[in-house]
C-alpha cells in the first residue's frame, strides 16, 4: 500500500522508560523517565511508516510514577475528541510509564466513549540501553492500534510482543520485559510478524458500553488503598483517611479478601456513625475473586470480585462520582 492508504494513528506521549534516557548503553536502571520527546520516539522507528500515518501530540514528558489523575482526564477527553471529530483515526496509541500504565489504562477502558483502539505502550529499558525494548513496542502497538481486529476490544496494553486487556493486566516484574501479565486469565493476543492475531475478546462492560462519561465528573472524589496484612494497624489509618475527607476506602485484603476482627470493627463505627464511607474488599493475592459474604455485605461492603486494588479504586471513584448508593456501586462492580 501507499502511505496515503495506510491507517492514520495518533501517538499521544506522557513520557516514561520508554522516553528515558541513561548516561551510557549499560544504564539500565538509572537514567532519567521522560527525557525525550515523542516525536524524537517515532522520529528513531522509521519502520513505523511501513504500518501507519503517524502523528503525535505531547501530552507530558513524566515518570509515570507521577501520573496525576488530572492527566488522565486530560488523556480521555483528547481521545474521545480525536475519535468524535476525525473518523480517518484508526486508532490511538498512548507511550506510558510501566509502574502506573494498568491504572491508566483501564481508567480509559472505563471513560474512552467510542470502540476504536487505544492502545497503552512502554518500555523496561530506556531508550539509550543496550537491547532497548521500546522500539519495537512502539511498532507493535502502532500495528494494533491500526488493525480493524482492534475494535471493541475496550483499552489495550502491548509490550514484548502480547496484548493485554486493561482490565486484566498487571506489572508483575521490575525489571524484566515480559513484565505484563493478566494473571490467570492471560493475554488476548500475540502481535508476530504476519499479522496481529487475537484469541479472545474482554467480557466486562467498557468504553462503549460504560455508564461512566466525564463529561458529568466535575470532580472525582478521593479513594485510598488500604493495605492488610498481621497486626497492621489499619483501623487508625481508616479512621485518618476519613478525617481527611476521603469517601472511599479499598481494602487490599488478606487471602479472599479476608478483613481482621480490627478491620471489621472499624467499619462497624463507621456505619454506626453514619460516616458515609463506601468500603471494598480487594484482595493483596494476585489471582482469584472476590465474593460477596453475608457478614461483609451486612455491613455495606462491596466485593471487588477479581480487580486489584489499584483498579478497584479508580473504579470506586467514578462509581462514587455518579452515585453514593451501595447497592448500584455493588452491580458497578459486578458489571466492570
Amino acid at each position: 500500500m501507499s502511505g496515503g492508504q495506510l491507517p492514520r494513528v495518533v501517538v499521544l506521549s506522557t513520557g516514561g522508560t520508554i522516553a528515558g534516557r541513561g548516561d551510557s548503553a549499560m544504564s539500565l536502571s538509572e537514567y532519567k523517565a521522560g527525557s525525550l520527546k515523542g516525536e524524537q520516539l517515532v522520529e528513531a522507528v522509521p519502520e513505523l511508516k511501513q504500518f501507519a500515518r503517524v502523528s503525535v501530540e505531547q501530552v507530558g514528558n513524566i515518570g509515570s510514577s507521577n501520573m496525576t489523575t488530572a492527566v488522565w482526564r486530560t488523556l480521555a477527553e483528547r481521545i474521545n475528541t480525536l475519535f468524535a471529530e476525525d473518523a480517518g483515526v484508526a486508532g490511538i496509541v498512548i507511550t506510558h510509564g510501566t509502574s502506573t500504565l494498568e491504572e491508566t489504562a483501564y481508567f480509559l477502558n472505563l471513560t474512552v466513549k467510542h470502540d476504536r483502539p487505544v492502545v497503552l505502550v512502554g518500555a523496561q529499558r530506556p531508550a539509550t540501553a543496550l537491547s532497548a525494548d521500546g522500539p519495537l513496542n512502539l511498532v507493535n502497538a502502532v500495528r494494533t492500534a491500526a488493525s480493524a481486529d482492534s475494535r471493541g476490544r475496550g483499552a489495550l496494553v502491548v509490550l514484548n510482543d502480547e496484548i493485554n486487556a486493561a482490565r486484566d493486566v498487571t506489572k508483575s516484574n521490575t525489571y524484566r520485559a515480559e513484565t505484563f501479565r493478566s494473571g490467570e486469565l492471560g493475554f488476548l493476543g500475540y502481535v508476530d510478524q504476519d499479522k496481529v492475531a487475537y484469541y479472545r475478546s474482554p467480557g466486562k462492560r467498557h468504553t462503549v458500553n460504560s455508564e461512566f462519561d466525564l463529561r458529568a465528573i466535575s470532580v472525582l472524589p478521593a479513594v485510598e488503598i488500604v493495605y492488610s496484612s498481621v497486626e497492621s494497624n489499619a483501623p487508625l489509618i481508616v479512621e485518618a483517611l476519613q478525617s481527611a475527607g476521603v469517601r472511599g476506602i479499598v481494602f487490599a485484603a488478606t487471602g479472599a479478601g479476608s478483613l481482621s476482627d480490627r478491620e471489621k470493627e472499624v467499619v462497624k463505627k463507621s456505619v454506626a456513625a453514619s460516616r458515609g464511607t463506601v468500603f471494598v474488599r480487594s484482595t493483596r493475592v494476585a489471582n482469584g475473586r472476590v465474593l460477596g459474604r453475608a457478614d461483609f455485605d451486612q455491613l455495606g461492603i462491596v466485593a471487588a470480585d477479581n480487580l486489584s486494588p489499584q483498579k478497584a479504586r479508580i473504579l470506586l471513584m467514578l462509581a462514587l462520582a455518579t452515585t453514593g448508593d451501595v447497592a448500584t456501586i455493588r452491580r458497578m462492580f459486578t458489571e466492570y
